[in-house]
């Protein structure tokens, strides 16, 4: 006979689900602290990350402690010691630095000191808070390293171009001063 699931006990599970898809579709998350902002500032907090394609969730502790199981963050003492308090998770899907450049950013402004950063995931590595706003948040976003990748594939056809180039301007130049020279200048 098979045990019967409640429909409380069914949501709660749905829910871990949930939140596990989410911690491995991102590429990085950051854990917040928002205790003593205002709702104001907190709908300004989630309209930054909106714009920047941030995903931001309130999550109970003990719910992202269940979704860590079986993962290489389970039983992580300072990921557990970060689960204290209200947490905010902010989930960068495509640029990792996406959601730490959005905090630095809020934090610029000293209205905004009480958001504070617990840490950060990257690739299962955990980011002390401290690290992220100098560390996280300056790394280049996706596009910065496609621009960056493009003029590193570009500059040698560039130099390649100049060298083809470089004979066709040296015969004008010697043309030139001939020419100058037979003139008598």
């Amino acid at each position: 006979m098979s045990e019967r699931i409640s429909p409380t006990k069914q949501a709660k599970i749905d829910a871990v689900g949930g939140v596990k898809t989410t911690l491995s579709k991102a590429t990085s998350y950051v854990l917040l602290g928002f205790k003593g902002m205002t709702v104001m500032q907190v709908t300004d907090l989630r309209s930054r990350f909106r714009k920047a394609g941030v995903e931001y969730r309130v999550i109970k502790n003990t719910l992202l402690q269940q979704a860590l199981k079986g993962t290489p963050l389970e039983g992580n003492a300072q990921f557990d010691a970060a689960l204290a308090g209200e947490t905010g998770v902010a989930f960068s899907f495509e640029d990792p630095s996406a959601a730490a450049k959005v905090v630095k950013e809020f934090r610029k402004d000293e209205k905004n000191e009480k958001l504070q950063v617990k840490l950060a995931v990257l690739d299962a590595s955990v980011i002390p808070g401290s690290k992220v706003e100098s560390d996280l948040a300056t790394m280049p976003g996706k596009d910065e390293l496609r621009a960056m990748l493009l003029a590193t594939l570009q500059a040698p056809m560039q130099q390649f171009v100049g060298q083809l180039q470089a004979p066709a301007q040296n015969l004008v130049y010697v043309l030139e001063a001939r020419r100058k020279q037979l003139a008598g200048e």
